[in-house]
């Protein structure tokens, strides 16, 4: 029925423009309780079997929703009340900046993939922590996706990021250091390890301050050479860090200006989760995103040595019940492989 909708009246709307609406409808999803509570009783994930834990985060189920949909968080509760086992937030920057001008967002219908040069439009660290600051009405693990301000300059990249995350890590159970989107310019630099360092290990000093200390995770682009990548993982297990999450959109692509996401992103991505566990083992979480479009990709990334997965491209070919359906998938097959939790099935491909 949706994917119906979707070829005979959504595509045929300004991307972005269905994308507000839809953040508006669970905007109002989420300030119904009754409403609210009735789908999370439905469609959130309850089989014990996929509760999975990370960086000392208890998650219903292991799939939940990539930052770049709730840019402010506005829809948190309603998003897991859909399915989803966690909801990152975000990008969130210091201060609120539009973005680039529009259009910025566009669809690749028969790709399964999506092209966007949002360009971390937001509100601003001090609106998004006001909202999380709320009383949640349904469980949710909320993560905070935070980036670089666009006209803070590079130099200045540590001390922008600090006051994001001076804001947002005591409201987060996870905070997520995004330096991999292709749309702020010169961002991806910082992923170098010598601008990286410092970075990270200011951020780190204030997630570790917080009252119950915030995991502290990396987010990682798919282009960067195979040796950054391990340099990176080295990076992060040198400097503590509780996981990294792989990966961003890429901009090896032959589309529109920006960041490529979906179907064509899955070998890139996978690729880089099982370098990564083969160089971090198990001393880190591992969070895999990109190409992610059904059952199948999340037990593969699962096997090849993610604890957490999460997709968002997917979601808007697939449905607004698109992780309820992933998780009730999940369940069965890890019965039907004679597995009683999720945790048996993480890394027992890398093991091998």
């Amino acid at each position: 029925m949706y994917r119906l909708l979707f070829l005979l009246v959504l595509r045929r709307f300004d991307a972005e423009t269905v994308h507000h609406a839809t953040v508006r409808a669970l905007a109002v999803l989420a300030a119904l309780p009754y409403l609210k509570r009735l789908l999370h009783r439905r469609f959130a994930p309850r089989d014990p079997a996929l509760r999975v834990s990370a960086f000392g985060v208890h998650f219903p189920g292991p799939f939940g929703l990539a930052a770049g949909f709730d840019k402010d968080a506005a829809c948190a509760e309603a998003i897991s009340a859909l399915g989803f086992g966690h909801v990152e937030v975000g990008t969130i920057t210091a201060h609120a900046q539009p973005g680039n001008p529009r259009p910025r967002l566009f669809r690749l219908v028969k790709e399964g993939a999506v092209i966007n040069r949002m360009g971390f439009n937001n509100r601003g660290a001090g609106v998004a922590a006001k909202r999380l600051r709320r009383t949640r009405g349904v469980p949710v693990v909320v993560g905070v996706n935070i980036g670089k301000t666009k006209v803070v300059p590079e130099a200045e990249a540590a001390a922008d990021y600090v006051a994001s995350a001076r804001q947002l890590a005591p409201l987060a159970d996870y905070l997520v250091v995004n330096v991999s989107s292709p749309n702020t310019p010169g961002l991806r630099n910082l992923q170098a390890v010598e601008l990286l360092r410092p970075l990270l290990a200011a951020v780190k000093d204030v997630a570790d301050g917080t009252p119950r200390r915030t995991p502290l995770l990396v987010k990682i682009a798919p282009d960067l050479a195979d040796d950054d990548v391990d340099a990176v993982a080295d990076l992060a297990l040198e400097l503590g860090l509780d996981g990294i999450i792989a990966t961003n959109t890429t901009i090896r692509h032959d589309g529109e200006q920006g960041g490529l996401s979906g179907r064509p992103l899955k070998s890139r991505s996978l690729e880089v989760l099982r370098r990564l566990r083969a160089r971090v083992g198990d001393r880190l979480t591992l969070v895999s995103v990109g190409g992610v479009e059904g059952v199948d990709d999340v037990w593969e990334r699962l096997l090849a040595g993610a604890t957490l997965v999460q997709g968002y491209t997917g979601w808007i070919y697939q449905g607004p019940f698109w992780a309820a359906r992933i998780h009730r998938q999940l369940a069965r097959r890890l019965r039907r492989h004679g597995m009683k939790s999720i945790t048996e099935a993480i890394g027992k491909t890398a093991e091998h």
